[in-house]
């Protein structure tokens, strides 16, 4: 049993192995795309988290010749028209930094009222066997809202939780425990659901 995990963010192919645990502990045999020596861009043309998931677990799955497992998603701002979306990393126009997302999200919303701040991040996994062209999509989201100013406690590679604050425990997300950390992260979540739907298909 093989998989390919596509994503080239570390803290996304973390978090995706534990939500894989029970199916590696089982013998599932889990590639990076880097183990691989897949160095293919894609360009993410899809108009939702669902479609950008599929082109890019289909891509990758065509090139590794293995069931393939991507994700895509971001945040969602109702009060910016469901904003920045699926463009949460290229949100100025192009691919941008940490702290240039950070500082952009707060001009985004400066002078706006904390009831009008309220967000979510959203994680959508898709699984692509191209074997059997069979296709699983799997969503999740975590509710809560956006801070005036970025907590100093900030893990690369996911810019919008250093301003995210979790309306769960009324924390931000960088800085919720382990366990805390476990009861609402979104991704985890995904990733386990998907893989108790997919055991009997790899």
């Amino acid at each position: 049993m093989k998989i390919l995990i596509a994503t080239g963010n570390p803290g996304k192919f973390g978090e995706i192995i534990k939500g894989l645990r029970p199916l590696i502990n089982k013998g599932l045999k889990v590639f990076s795309l880097k183990d691989l020596k897949i160095n293919s861009k894609l360009d993410e043309t899809g108009k939702t988290f669902e479609e950008n998931s599929l082109l890019k677990a289909k891509h990758y799955s065509h090139l590794a010749k293995i069931p393939t497992l991507a994700d895509d998603g971001g945040l969602i701002i109702p009060y910016l028209n469901n904003g920045p979306g699926v463009l949460s990393r290229r949100w100025p126009g192009y691919e941008a930094t940490d702290e240039e997302l950070i500082n952009y999200c707060l001009n985004r919303l400066r002078g706006v009222s904390q009831i009008n701040r309220t967000a979510y991040l959203v994680a959508n996994l898709c699984f692509y066997n191209p074997k059997t062209n069979k296709v699983i999509h799997q969503q999740e989201k975590v509710k809560g809202k956006i801070a005036l100013s970025p907590t100093k406690k900030r893990i690369h590679g996911f810019p919008y939780r250093a301003l995210f604050i979790v309306d769960r425990f009324n924390k931000f997300y960088d800085e919720l425990t382990d366990e805390e950390h476990k009861v609402i992260n979104h991704r985890h979540k995904a990733v386990t659901k998907l893989a108790n739907r997919i055991k009997d298909l790899i």
